[in-house]
């Protein structure tokens, strides 16, 4: 049985931690005289007031604090929806957007780190809109629950099963007996690469303000930038290579760097996933910067490397920054990046798609299936690195993968139907659904989202959600059984 008043309980208590985080932005609106973003944030931190009064008044005399499956299911994905529609109040009550559609979508795709825009034109807003704008970013990267099962102390109830129905990947590492241990330490490491890359741009030449909002969408592997021509407006090669380096590490498994710091770099070195995600990204950025350097898009070849292995990264870790608009390169580096769509990060990382992990062990998949065909008594195993991958996971990966595929083709019928060329329809469709935010055609590197009719931004954001919480923590409230007694 679903436990309701908990449930609302612990939500009401992460919107006000939510609201606590919007402090920044504004104090940044009183900084700069941005009375319009001061009014949006205010309306918001009152009706956070209303709606968090309102769940304990009904809830108080709640004594049940047990949580099973199906209220971790419900929570997280309740936990996202509702956190988005409050987060998005100062978009629309400052003006910044031209309807509340628009923002929803644009606080979807920051929470789910897709780093999709409405906005055709981005400087001309408030600095501390685009300051919450890209804070959402950083803080879905790790996972907003994750986030707050690092509170949950304080919050009073287990948080195994909601980091279980939040966290991405086939596996999950639980690098310590107590949950909220494992989430304080992957928020940590966090916490200081994001302070680290801060440090780096700082010396790249950036403010404070703009090394600070470009960290909070690289190490969230989101996309999110301030300026009209994301990362491509510095024009440097070191914040290039910088950002490159950071969206690598926001990319690969968390867990592995706290292998790392404890001492067992070998077991790091010897994982099969962190292997081929670089081993993807290394060869597909030299053949494109060959290719690139061969027609003469760029000068040289280390030029050309360093334009393609930005981009690259960018689509491999679902971040979505650009710096060339790429749909002018030839079309074989644009082949490339187009398969990185489908590729995706590291399970356990901040990076979205449908994982290393998983194209890997398809792969292998259909190795072993070749094999047992010429060799039908033969006894084969797939596996990846040094482990053996066993046959649950073997089946939820095949499973996982087709319904990311129908997901994403249905997404694109329905975008369809907006009148958007086939092109812009099918890259829609699934750069929301992979979380990378920037694909090809109409949505390309210097496209955005602002001519969709409404319902479709609606449809987009459902796709962002689907794609972030790993299809199947939202598809199960669309079941019968969920909901039975």
């Amino acid at each position: 049985m679903i436990n309701w008043k908990q449930d609302a309980t612990l939500l009401a208590k992460i919107l006000i931690i939510l609201a606590l985080f919007m402090g920044i932005p504004t104090c940044l609106a009183l900084y700069y005289g941005e009375t319009t973003a001061l009014h949006g944030f205010l309306v918001t931190y009152g009706a956070v007031f209303l709606f968090s009064a309102a769940i304990f008044l009904i809830t108080r005399n709640n004594t049940n604090t047990h949580l099973n499956a199906r209220d971790g299911y419900l929570f997280v994905s309740s936990t996202w929806i509702i956190a988005t529609a409050f987060s998005a109040i100062p978009l629309v009550v400052s003006g910044s957007y031209v309807d509340y559609s628009s923002a929803y979508f644009e606080i979807m795709s920051g929470f789910t780190t897709t780093g999709a825009t409405v906005l055709p034109e981005i400087e001309s807003l408030p600095k501390s809109i685009l300051f919450w704008r890209s804070e959402t970013n950083w803080l879905g990267g790790m996972g907003i629950v994750v986030l707050f099962v690092a509170l949950l102390p304080a919050l009073g109830v287990s948080g195994t099963m909601l980091v279980g129905a939040e966290s991405v990947g086939p596996t999950k590492d639980k690098l310590t007996p107590k949950i909220k241990t494992t989430a304080s330490i992957l928020w940590t490491i966090y916490v200081l690469f994001s302070l680290l890359e801060t440090i780096l741009l700082k010396f790249g030449g950036l403010s404070l303000y703009e090394a600070v909002t470009v960290t909070f969408s690289t190490m969230a592997a989101a996309g999110f930038c301030v300026k009209n021509a994301s990362i491509g407006t510095f024009q440097s090669a070191y914040v290039d290579i910088v950002v490159t380096v950071f969206m690598m590490i926001a990319g690969a498994n968390f867990a592995l760097y706290y292998k790392a710091i404890s001492g067992h770099l070998r077991s790091v070195w010897k994982d099969g996933e962190l292997r081929a995600y670089l081993g993807i990204w290394g060869i597909i950025s030299i053949i494109s910067a060959i290719s690139l350097s061969y027609n003469g898009t760029y000068d040289g070849f280390w030029q050309s490397l360093r334009f393609s292995a930005f981009q690259n990264a960018s689509i491999i870790t679902t971040t979505g920054f650009a710096t060339a608009n790429y749909i002018n390169w030839p079309s074989l580096p644009q082949m490339l990046l187009f398969l990185l769509v489908f590729v995706g990060g590291c399970a356990g990382s901040a990076g979205g798609g449908i994982k290393v992990i998983r194209v890997v062990t398809l792969m292998k998949m259909a190795f072993v299936n070749i094999k047992q065909r010429i060799h039908p008594n033969g006894i084969f195993h797939v596996r990846v690195g040094q482990n053996s991958v066993k046959n649950e996971i073997l089946l939820s990966i095949s499973t996982f993968f087709g319904v990311y595929i129908a997901t994403g083709l249905i997404g694109a019928v329905l975008i369809s139907f907006s009148g958007a060329d086939i092109l812009t329809c099918f890259s829609s469709s699934f750069l929301c659904l992979g979380n990378i935010g920037i694909g090809f055609s109409e949505v390309g590197p210097t496209g955005n989202f602002a001519f969709y009719p409404s319902w479709i931004k609606w449809v987009c954001s459902f796709l962002m959600l689907a794609g972030r919480l790993e299809l199947f923590t939202v598809y199960s409230l669309f079941s019968k059984v969920f909901w039975k007694r």
